[in-house]
């Protein structure tokens, strides 16, 4: 199986811009031996996991429910920005079983994406690149109880690049995580840091995922719950994320598996896919710097609907940003759930309201008076 990370822009750079070494650059990923895997008939949630408002991503229209399948496509662009380095990875895997020489799951599609924003090096990004999906995929309760498995293989990449780091040193460094995986119509997103995935519903955005800020005041509760402080916005005043997974170096950070005030525990959000749900976008922060939630899926929406292509659209949410003058690397993942472009959206017409100015009604009276004279 490989896996597909681009660290940066393929055209040429700019005089602005340092040039990206590894551009269009792709590398093996891993090799999964062939298991026996259980259906997903039921996706129980962990007590411990935190979801988004169930109104907004659980309702489901009527009419939208019956026998929908996903057709599952993605893209995803990565540019170096206007930093010295590159410290963004994505991966992409439209056919998760498939790629991994699995039998058919028995549900429909399934799919797995993930952005990795890394800080203080890029070897943490890319161990979680290479790693969280293969934890996953080597659980077996796999994908049965899907929001745990996922939530639990946070915490192993985490322990395992801990584990890494103790053996040599110059690993040190953190990632925030963002992952998405499609089960059949099950769509089940997981975060840990300020990156950021937003569903669009018939062009609305709901957002999957919450930014991991440690000024956010439940973040803010966590940490001091911990034993850290917050500082200016930033934890215990070197972090200006709440959740990573690395940073093992970092004293007062982490202590122990899942404890300390740098958590790796996910949030996962699940929602199920219908017609109504046209794509995801997925993206680092230096994405949402520049772009509001709606304002990104506005611009994706209207970018599909010129050429209906997810790798074009994410170079082009990936350009917009540049222009806007977001100052970090950028890396975006825009995943379709249908195989036609988004439709064109009629707002229903309410009952028209007719009225006449005061002025108005004087020149009618004058021609009424006219008319009877």
């Amino acid at each position: 199986m490989e896996r597909f990370v681009r660290d940066g822009e393929n055209g040429s750079p700019s005089d602005r811009r340092p040039p990206n070494p590894l551009a269009g650059g792709y590398r093996p990923f891993f090799s999964a031996s062939p298991r026996v895997v259980s259906s997903c008939k039921s996706l129980a949630r962990h007590p411990s996991l935190v979801t988004v408002d169930a109104s907004e991503v659980e309702t489901v229209s009527e009419g939208f429910e019956a026998e929908f399948v996903p057709v599952v496509r993605s893209g995803a662009w990565a540019d170096i920005g206007f930093r010295s380095s590159m410290e963004d990875v994505f991966v992409c895997f439209d056919n998760f079983e498939h790629s991994c020489g699995l039998r058919d799951f028995g549900v429909g599609p399934s799919a797995f994406y993930g952005v990795f924003d890394g800080h203080g090096g890029k070897h943490a990004a890319d161990f979680a690149c290479d790693n969280l999906p293969r934890f996953i995929l080597e659980n077996k309760d796999f994908p049965g109880e899907i929001e745990r498995v996922v939530s639990s293989a946070f915490l192993h990449t985490d322990s395992a690049f801990a584990e890494a780091c103790s053996i040599n040193s110059s690993l040190a460094s953190g990632t925030t995580a963002l992952a998405a995986l499609v089960v059949g119509r099950c769509l089940v997103v997981a975060n840990a840091g300020d990156c950021r995935a937003v569903l669009c519903r018939r062009g609305k955005a709901i957002e999957l995922s919450r930014d991991h800020k440690p000024g956010c005041n439940r973040e803010k509760k966590r940490i001091e719950e911990s034993g850290g402080y917050v500082d200016d916005g930033y934890l215990n005043g070197q972090l200006n994320v709440s959740r990573a997974l690395g940073d093992w170096h970092m004293e007062g950070m982490k202590d122990g598996y899942g404890a300390g005030p740098l958590s790796a525990e996910p949030e996962v959000m699940r929602t199920r896919l219908t017609q109504e749900d046209e794509f995801l976008i997925m993206g680092c922060d230096g994405i949402w710097d520049v772009f509001l939630s709606q304002n990104a899926v506005d611009f994706a929406r209207r970018k599909l609907q010129e050429h209906n292509d997810p790798l074009t659209c994410c170079k082009e949410l990936v350009d917009e940003a540049l222009k806007r003058r977001s100052c970090d690397n950028l890396a975006v993942v825009v995943v379709c759930f249908q195989a036609r472009p988004p439709p064109n959206l009629v707002a229903p017409r309410g009952p028209v309201r007719r009225s006449i100015s005061t002025e108005g009604l004087r020149e009618l009276q004058g021609f009424l008076d006219g008319l009877s004279n």
